[in-house]
């Protein structure tokens, strides 16, 4: 089975990318879900980052106060290491079952979404990546009408993410999402082909 990951910078539309595939009835697996899963109450993560962040992080019933856990925890080079230390290898240990699971249901193709894939240990894991990309104003106003923020927090947000540059050096192919919905189940439908002919090894 080959593993796809689909990544971009905010505002790009990997959500509706995946999203065509998932209606495809490719198994997609969404690594931002995963990644806010591991905070759930129950995780083993959560006392290990109370461990080092404080005990109330987390409330009497074992929810984690994310805002105050991220305070803390982006509040020094140090605390972000910690945390991601913490958390990445849960959420790879649930990314890599989902994935075994698909193999077991005899897909060819599995798709890995997740905003940050590129320099994390999960981009070995992947065979091909598709990076989806969008004019920076496009994106902007995206942000700006999904989440009900003005265009300079948006412009903010999304100067802080990984450079487009950076993406396009690791990325298989580069998905321009600047038209109709149409036109980018056309696009992504072309690059599927070829994934599927492996002309992408």
């Amino acid at each position: 089975m080959k593993v796809v990951g689909i990544t971009g910078r905010s505002g790009c539309g990997k959500s509706s990318a995946t999203n065509f595939l998932r209606e495809r009835g490719y198994p997609c697996i969404d690594a931002d879900l995963v990644a806010r899963e591991v905070l759930l109450p129950g995780s083993p993560c959560i006392a290990k980052l109370q461990a080092v962040f404080g005990a109330d992080i987390a409330d009497e019933n074992g929810q984690v106060r994310r805002r105050l856990l991220a305070d803390r925890a982006f509040a020094t080079p140090e605390g972000t290491a910690a945390l991601t230390a913490i958390t990445q290898p849960e959420i790879l240990r649930r990314i890599d079952a989902a994935l075994a699971e698909a193999e077991r249901g005899g897909a060819k193709l599995a798709f890995v979404d997740g905003a940050v894939i590129v320099g994390t240990p999960f981009e070995q894991r992947c065979d091909a990546l598709i990076l989806v990309t969008a004019p920076y104003d496009t994106s902007v106003a995206r942000i700006c009408a999904r989440d009900g923020i003005v265009p300079e927090m948006a412009r903010r947000r999304l100067d802080a993410q990984t450079p487009l540059e950076t993406l396009r050096a690791a990325a298989t192919a580069e998905l321009v999402n600047d038209a109709a919905p149409e036109v980018l189940r056309q696009k992504l439908q072309s690059i599927v082909q070829r994934l599927e002919k492996e002309e992408y090894a």
